[in-house]
């Protein structure tokens, strides 16, 4: 489960980024503590930016905004085809979520220590499989996630799909392998324990 993230540098998007100069993002605030619910940027298949709201809502659900409590900011790779809060949108709904890295948490309740999960290459952004479905006049969105692999089983069993070059094309263009994002390579490192309204640059930096 990824529950928390940061926000990709917009400078170092790797595509093209002459839709900076588009409102609103070119003032974008850089987040480092995204928590579901909040706006995020998403990548359409055609690479257009768009602001969704982390935490899918289904275009069916008829109840108000707050009548809404799945915990649908996540789906797993490997049911979200046949789950109905997301197979609607399964085939039509791909998109892409830039970040430039998450975190998760490890040991017992009540004294988790908090680890800051990046790329371990050169490419500063991740690049992760989402699915994006409009609820009324809200765009929202989920991040797939998958097993994790042997880069960051050690801190938790599930990960993002986060996805390398060819495997963002594939994705958009409707692939359906489970196994995609398998091969993304990771690090992490200890950061200080945050509250839920912490905020800043620091917040990621190792513990001492």
């Amino acid at each position: 489960m990824c529950g928390r993230f940061v926000d990709p540098n917009l400078q170092s998007m790797g595509l093209d980024t002459s839709w900076l100069k588009i409102d609103p993002f070119k003032n974008w605030d850089r987040r480092y503590n995204v928590k579901p619910t909040q706006d995020m940027i998403i990548l359409t298949p055609d690479l257009e930016p768009m602001v969704a709201r982390w935490r899918l809502i289904p275009s069916w659900h008829k109840g108000e905004l707050r009548d809404w409590k799945a915990t649908t900011f996540n789906a797993r790779i490997e049911e979200a085809a046949s789950k109905p809060s997301f197979r609607s949108v399964w085939n039509k709904g791909r998109c892409l979520l830039p970040l430039s890295g998450y975190y998760e948490w490890k040991g017992e309740k009540g004294n988790k220590q908090p680890y800051f999960i990046q790329s371990a290459g050169n490419e500063e952004n991740l690049f992760v499989a989402g699915l994006a479905s409009k609820w009324n006049e809200t765009l929202t969105c989920t991040m797939l996630t998958r097993a994790a692999n042997n880069t960051v089983s050690d801190i938790h069993h599930r990960m993002p799909v986060i996805l390398n070059t060819s495997e963002r094309e594939a994705w958009l263009q409707g692939e359906n392998d489970i196994d995609l994002g398998a091969s993304i390579k990771l690090k992490h490192h200890q950061v200080r324990k945050f509250g839920i309204r912490d905020e800043g640059e620091e917040i990621i930096e190792a513990k001492d």
